[in-house]
Formats: structure tokens, C-alpha cells, sequence
């Protein structure tokens, strides 16, 4: 069976394991993506598995906690990609790649369907969060992208959390760097001052995709007034150059909101090809025109896929309805709802979790 067969079938699985779904909407929905990419069984240890379901879990907990209480979209998908943002598993924040030049850069997006407001921040190299940054270039500044020291800045001048570079250095990471410049014949460049004394041991299970490509946190929200939010963080790309910028800060590529469409979309995936495909858009326009979610997702996914780049998506719709779509063997993933229990899922053929770890 064909992976773009496959994933509408896993969901199908998923759904049909919580039956309130067909009798009632839910008040409130949400659901997480921390990254597609090659991820097979055999690649992973069940150490790797279970670290990474317990991670996606604590991030669903931290979104569905907003919205239990009745909060906003917006708050909900903040919470819970901060929590991946801080956590090492993942290609955001704390755990983030690096630059050719041994640097973290971070991007990040967030956009609220109600007012089609958005905000977005690139090349970011002290703020703790740049979620939050990407929130406040929303909500505090009349502009809609801020790049490099100038984003940094106008995070601090709000009151956002600033942190030495080094905060951000996991030795993993860094690894990779030195294998990725290997391979390309380029310098290695010095650690990164306050990095600390590399260790023989690494206790932190590998991360089992290509990340140099497809490592990146979003979130998808409706809560219960009816608003739509989505949002998206990333490190990028490993050994990058030249302040490469991929699609998550790219309103419309990788991280697009609208009620009017009624839809909210985080990608993960090979950047410049889902900027070419405006792939976040595209699913939106798809639903608006009566597309269900699952079908708008694989659409485009597949439409960057035809261009050359592999990768995922989150949708959620109006009703309260998340859908996973993707081009790759896997993507962490998960949602929950006002009727649903949390359920996260790896693999491309797999519907759900199915106990707790």
C-alpha cells in the first residue's frame, strides 16, 4: 500500500477507536507535530520510542490544559510548543541544530484565524522562546517578521527571556554538525563559548530522523469560542549557511490560520520546496472549497512532494477534526480533545498510542 494511502487509513483507526467522535463535535481540539522524516521501527530503540511518546505527551498536556480551563487557541499552541522548545528531543530551542558557523538560529510562527493576524521571527540566537517572540511581533509591533539581532532585540525590549547561546548547545547536536561538515569537506568550527567539556556518553537517545531537513515543533488549536491558531518553531536546517531561512516563518508555507477558511495548518518538511508550494495556504484554500482536512493535507504534501521535498503536516477544521498527512516514513504527532483521551503516534501506519508509557 502506498504511504499516501496508508496515513488516511492509520487515521481512520485513530478515530473510529473513540466513537463520541461520530455523535458529538468536541468544545475544544488540539494537536502537535515535533518533526517528519525517516522514521522506521527497526531505527528506533524502544528507549527512543518511549522518550519521545512521553515528550509529545507532556506537550499535549500543556495545550490541553489552556484549553480545558477555556482558554485561547493562541495560549494553548504557545504552551505546548515552549514545552518543545525546552525540551532537547527536539529540533527547537534547547536541542536545536547548528549553523555551519556553530551557531543555533531560530525561527518561529504563529498566526490567529480569528483576525488573520501573524507574526513571525528568524535567525534568533538568545531568546529562550522564539514562540513567544513570534506571539509579540504579533500582538506588539505593527510588523509581521523580525530576522537576526534586530528580532532578538525587540524580543528583549518586551520582557522576553534572554539567554547566554550556549543554553541552547546539546552535544548531539553538535555532532551531528561535525558528521554534516564532514561529509561536505567543510571546516569544523570551534565549540561555542560556555559549551561544556564534550562527554564520552551521550544520555540523550539519538534522534532517529534526518534533521538536517525535517526537524520542527507545531501546534493547531480550536478552543471553545470557536478560534483557530496555529504555530510552528524550528532550529532549521543542520550546517546551514548564508542565514538560509526555511518555510516555518513563512506565513502561508509552513504556518497558516484562518476561520474564514476554517482551518489551521503547522508543517514540518524540506522548507524551500513547501515555500514553493505554499503548502499551509493551499490546504486552507483546499478545505474552504469543501475538502476534508485529511484529503487537503495529503493533496499538498503530495504537491511538494512532486517538486521534490518530502515532509508532513497538522490540520485542524472548525469542528474540532486534527488530520496527519505526510510524504515520509513518520512524524511525532499527537492530539486530544474535550472528548478524547491524549494519543500520539510515530510511524506512518500507526493510529495511535496504545497505553500509556
Amino acid at each position: 500500500m502506498s504511504l499516501a494511502r496508508l496515513v488516511p487509513a492509520a487515521l481512520a483507526l485513530l478515530l473510529s477507536a473513540a466513537p463520541a467522535l461520530a455523535q458529538e463535535a468536541p468544545r475544544w481540539s488540539f494537536a502537535i507535530h515535533g518533526g517528519a522524516g525517516v522514521i522506521e521501527r527497526q531505527s528506533l530503540t524502544a528507549e527512543q520510542d518511549a522518550a519521545y511518546r512521553v515528550a509529545l505527551k507532556r506537550a499535549l498536556e500543556a495545550g490541553s490544559a489552556v484549553l480545558a480551563d477555556g482558554g485561547a487557541a493562541l495560549d494553548a499552541v504557545q504552551a505546548a510548543i515552549e514545552v518543545m522548545e525546552d525540551d532537547p528531543l527536539f529540533n527547537a530551542g534547547r536541542g536545536a541544530v547548528f549553523t555551519a558557523a556553530g551557531r543555533n538560529e531560530l525561527d518561529a510562527a504563529v498566526m490567529n484565524g480569528t483576525d488573520l493576524t501573524a507574526g513571525a521571527v528568524a535567525g534568533l540566537t538568545t531568546t529562550r522562546h522564539p514562540i513567544a517572540a513570534a506571539r509579540a511581533v504579533m500582538e506588539r509591533s505593527p510588523h509581521v517578521m523580525l530576522i537576526g539581532q534586530g528580532a532578538d532585540s525587540f524580543a528583549a525590549s518586551v520582557g522576553l527571556e534572554q539567554v547566554d547561546p550556549s543554553f541552547f548547545f546539546t552535544e548531539r547536536r553538535w555532532q551531528g554538525l561535525e558528521r554534516a561538515l564532514q561529509q561536505q569537506n567543510l571546516p569544523i568550527p570551534q565549540r561555542p563559548a560556555g559549551a561544556p567539556v564534550p562527554q564520552a556518553t551521550n544520555d540523550l537517545p539519538a534522534p532517529p530522523l534526518n534533521e538536517r531537513k525535517f526537524g520542527t515543533v507545531g501546534a493547531v488549536a480550536l478552543d471553545s469560542q470557536g478560534r483557530l491558531a496555529a504555530g510552528t518553531s524550528t532550529g532549521g536546517m543542520t550546517a546551514k549557511r548564508w542565514g538560509r531561512v526555511g518555510d516555518v516563518p513563512v506565513i502561508g508555507a509552513g504556518t497558516y490560520a484562518s476561520n474564514r477558511e476554517g482551518c489551521a495548518v503547522s508543517a514540518t518538511g524540506d522548507g524551500e520546496f513547501y515555500i514553493r508550494a505554499s503548502v499551509a495556504r493551499d490546504i486552507c484554500s483546499r478545505i474552504h472549497a469543501g475538502a476534508p482536512g485529511q484529503v487537503a493535507g495529503q493533496a499538498e504534501v503530495d504537491d511538494a512532494l512532486s517538486l521534490g521535498g518530502s515532509g508532513g503536516v497538522i490540520v485542524m477544521d472548525l469542528q474540532g477534526r486534527p488530520a496527519f498527512a505526510m510524504t515520509t516514513s513518520g512524524m511525532y504527532r499527537g492530539a486530544v480533545s474535550s472528548i478524547s483521551a491524549p494519543s500520539v503516534a510515530i510511524y506512518a501506519d500507526e493510529a495511535n498510542d496504545d497505553g500509556a508509557r
